[in-house]
């Protein structure tokens, strides 16, 4: 079973602090209607990315993927010393995204970005790839069944020998720990770890009252040392 989650401290910044080949740099961007207004960076955004947007026919989904990227924009282009609507982007032969950007420093930096309700988190390292994932901690009505679809056999008996409020935060635990796990890697939730393949490190910490993120990477270093980061506000937080 997992410890608890290390309650990191979140700080405005408009610039990244220097990250090292270990450190790991995780920026919280608010996706609901207390986050930036979504029209000041459209335009920043890759014909596909607008052309989504202008898919999602709810007004709230709009807005949160709108804010969701360009957030990510902002925070990439900070540690590249660029415009956001500079920041382009390559996939890999299982989908994971990853800078398409010539040059050293896009080479070497690494991101992930999960989105969950009204909260978004890019976690950045340098060298080897990470996962991010987050979930907000809800009670789940098919939370026994997912469990036993999704996590190994160990943690499902586990799981079921604790009682119901210390189940409920560690089975967000290891989904979290799951969903990081496949993301640093790309392989997804249906394919298994190619054989010989080491598993990466697994930390966890609050994102916001109530929300459980977890970072996978090899290599990975502990909570502690992680550090949390806000961007200054930019907008009025109105939705498209």
């Amino acid at each position: 079973m997992y410890g608890p989650p290390w309650p990191l401290t979140w700080r405005v910044a408009a610039e990244p602090p220097t990250l090292s080949d270990s450190a790991i740099h995780l920026w919280r961007l608010r996706t609901g209607e207390d986050g930036d207004d979504p029209e000041t960076g459209l335009a920043w955004l890759a014909p596909a990315q607008r052309a989504r947007v202008a898919a999602l026919r709810d007004p709230a989904a709009r807005a949160g993927y709108a804010r969701a990227q360009i957030g990510l924009r902002r925070v990439l282009a900070a540690y590249l010393g660029c415009h956001p609507a500079e920041i382009a982007f390559g996939h890999g032969p299982r989908g994971k995204p990853h800078l398409a950007g010539a040059g050293e420093d896009a080479g070497a930096l690494q991101f992930s970005l999960t989105t969950t309700g009204e909260l978004a988190v890019v976690a950045v390292a340098r060298g080897a790839p990470l996962g991010v994932d987050c979930e907000r901690v809800r009670p789940r009505t098919s939370l026994d069944a997912i469990a036993r679809r999704m996590l190994p056999a160990a943690v499902v008996e586990a799981l079921a020998a604790l009682p119901a409020a210390a189940r409920l935060e560690q089975f967000h635990l290891a989904w979290t720990a799951l969903e990081a796990d496949v993301k640093a890697d790309g392989r997804g939730l249906a394919r298994r770890r190619e054989p010989l393949t080491a598993p990466p490190g697994i930390g966890h910490c609050l994102a916001a009252p109530g929300y459980i993120a977890a970072v996978a990477r090899i290599g990975l270093a502990p909570p502690p040392t992680w550090t949390g980061l806000e961007l200054p506000a930019v907008g009025t937080g109105r939705a498209l």
